[in-house]
This record gives C-alpha cells, sequence and structure tokens, in this order.
C-alpha cells in the first residue's frame, strides 16, 4: 500500500515521504529582500518533508507584492540563500525554490514609485497591499507590450541560475493565486490580442518559454510548476478552469517535468470543480495536490493513485515536525495567523516538536 510515508521519485531525487512542505510567503527577509540565518533556521526545522518548497521570491528586481519577501536576483541574495540549501543539506533534506513575478499585485509603494505590470490593464478589485505607508488598495496595472516578455522570460532564466548557484536541488515555477504567469494563462485576467492573448495556446506561451527557459538551466526533472485554476484569489476568475487543466496537463507532458503542483480548490469558494480527476487523465508524471487535506484523506488518495504527493501549508508552518506527527497520530500545532507575515522568530521558528517542554 503506497501511503503518505512511501518514497516517491521525484527526477533524480527518491524522497523519503509524500509530505511536501507548500511554498509559504513568510516575510523574513526584510526590506533588502535578504534571505538569512533565521530563515535558515526555519528550514532545517522542517527538513524531514520528502521535499521543501521554499517561498514565493522574486526573480526581477521591483516586483515585491508582500514587502518583506526574499529575492533571487541578486549576488548578495545568492549568498544568503546559499545559507539555507547548505543548511538543509546538512540536515539530510531536499529544497527547491518557487520563482514568482507578482504580476498586477506589486505596489508603487514597495518598488521605487514603479507601476506594476500585467498582461491586461485590469487592476484587483477588493483587498489591500500592506506598505510602509499601511494598507493600500492595489493599482491599476501598464499592459506588458510583446517586446518586453522576452526580457520577463531572461529574468527568469537567470532566476533559475542562480538558483543553481545557492545550491537548491531544484525551482517550482509560481503559475497560480493571480501572479503574473496566472494572469496570463487566465482569460478573466488577460484581454489582450496578439501571440499571448485570445486562444488557450496563445495565454500559455508565456508559461511555457519560461519552463523551457528554466529547464535549460536546471534539466526539466528538476523543474515543478504550479497552479491554481480555480483560485479566485486577486479577482482571479476563468471561464473554463476544467479545460484549462486537461489542456495543460496534456501539453506538460513535452517537458518531463519533476512534477505538476495543483492547487485543488478555491481560497474563496466562488468557483467549484474536480480539476485534479482530469490532470490525473492525462499527465503522465508526478501529481502534486495542495490545499485542505488531512493525513486520512492524503492517504487514500495517494493509495488510489489519484495524486503522488500532497503539499501541506498551514499545518507544516505550525508543525516542524509534521511528518513525525502524522505518523502516530499525534495532535497538531494551532497556527497562529497573527503572525504569518511579521519579522521576528515568533510563529516563525518557535512551534514546538514533539516531547517538547
Amino acid at each position: 500500500m503506497i501511503d503518505l510515508f512511501s518514497p516517491l521519485v521525484l527526477g533524480p531525487l527518491v524522497l523519503p515521504n509524500r509530505i511536501l512542505l507548500a511554498p509559504l510567503t513568510r516575510g523574513r527577509a526584510g526590506v533588502q529582500h535578504l534571505p538569512n540565518a533565521l530563515m535558515a533556521e526555519y528550514y532545517v526545522q522542517r527538513a524531514s518533508a520528502g521535499l521543501m518548497i521554499a517561498e514565493a521570491t522574486m526573480v526581477m528586481e521591483n516586483t515585491s507584492s508582500f514587502w518583506t519577501e526574499a529575492g533571487i536576483y541578486s549576488a548578495a541574495q545568492v549568498e544568503g540563500w546559499k545559507l539555507v540549501t547548505a543548511a538543509v543539506h546538512a540536515a539530510g533534506g531536499r529544497i527547491f525554490l518557487q520563482l514568482w513575478h507578482g504580476g498586477r499585485t506589486c505596489h508603487p509603494l514597495l518598488n521605487g514609485g514603479e507601476q506594476p505590470v500585467a498582461p491586461s490593464a485590469l487592476a484587483i478589485t477588493g483587498g489591500h497591499v500592506h506598505t510602509p505607508e499601511g494598507k493600500q488598495p492595489y493599482v491599476m496595472p501598464r499592459e506588458l507590450a510583446d517586446a518586453e516578455l522576452p526580457g520577463i522570460v531572461a529574468a527568469f532564466r537567470q532566476a533559475a541560475q542562480n538558483s543553481l548557484t545557492a545550491g537548491f536541488d531544484g525551482v517550482e515555477i509560481h503559475g497560480a493565486n493571480g501572479y503574473l504567469l496566472d494572469e496570463f494563462l487566465s482569460d478573466g485576467s488577460n484581454h489582450r490580442t496578439g501571440p499571448y492573448g485570445g486562444s488557450l495556446e496563445n495565454r500559455a506561451r508565456l508559461l511555457f518559454e519560461v519552463l523551457a527557459a528554466v529547464s535549460e538551466v536546471f534539466g526539466s526533472d528538476r523543474v515543478g510548476l504550479r497552479i491554481s485554476p480555480l483560485n479566485s484569489y486577486h479577482s482571479m476568475r476563468s471561464s473554463d478552469p476544467i479545460g484549462l487543466c486537461t489542456w495543460l496537463a496534456k501539453r506538460l507532458n513535452d517537458f518531463q517535468l519533476a512534477y505538476f503542483h495543483v492547487l485543488r480548490r478555491d481560497f474563496f469558494h466562488q468557483q467549484t470543480g474536480d480539476v485534479l480527476s482530469p490532470i490525473r487523465e492525462h499527465y503522465r508524471g508526478v501529481l502534486i495536490a495542495n490545499m485542505g487535506y488531512q493525513a486520512l484523506e492524503a492517504n487514500a488518495a495517494i493509495g488510489t493513485g489519484a495524486i503522488d504527493a500532497v503539499a501541506f501549508g498551514a499545518s507544516f508552518l505550525a508543525n516542524p515536525d509534521l511528518p513525525a506527527r502524522l505518523r502516530v497520530a499525534a495532535p497538531l500545532n494551532v497556527p497562529d495567523m497573527a503572525t504569518f507575515y511579521t519579522p521576528g522568530p515568533a510563529g516563525y521558528t518557535d512551534y514546538p516538536c514533539l516531547g517538547a517542554h
């Protein structure tokens, strides 16, 4: 019986279990976006995961959406991430870095006054961004010109090279949650014409160009992709999420990726549907699912072959020894949402492990 504790072959890696750390933005890199020793401690604490997918990390300067998230575009950031990967590997862990462009979720107050960019001049409605001047509404993005898109692809390629230099085992491309690549994919946020708009193939063009570029650096079997076809976060809406999933699942077979990582639900319950079944039917690689899984459901889904692994978010955030707890059905610490993005160790590296007093 295959379950959460069964090994999993992931490209050239053999994971000791199928309990993955989902990429979680934690905001501990400071205003210079520099990875640091505190972040290394956080990931080392969770190194018993089959694989850790480190937080959304900026591939370009002036694309901040969370104020104090990490980057991978400067030499100093590469050196900071080296602290993290060396510590994780010394602890026996495996770690990918999630490469990310915030698109229209960025804000001028976080990015030297620069207007955010997007496939189309459509602003996020509702919600807010935390800035040095307090909570601010999202602003109208500038529509990217076709001629600018090769520069974004090049930034992802360089970020992959920097990630390789920093010692990561691979990278995950962030194509989810209303950020730039997701904005291009969805017909709700991409109203442009030309080679990057209109048809699904055109809307996916930028994503595939990024996947190809990053695969040139790492090899595709060390590259993952994350999508969230149902998620309405950041004003996202797709007219046909099931069709999008089915089409992507077929096309991604050409890349022989390390894995395909899918958020199965909508944070806000505005869109519903089964996106995992059509992906499983058509995608021939490793399928990782995320959002709302408990151990029993996860084991059942893995056991039937519906998915291959589960990425745990908030439960892994609050339980650094989550695999050990799941193995013995131990109680779980409750995550403190008030400290998800605050500076310092509180609510970050101070969650107790089993047996701690």
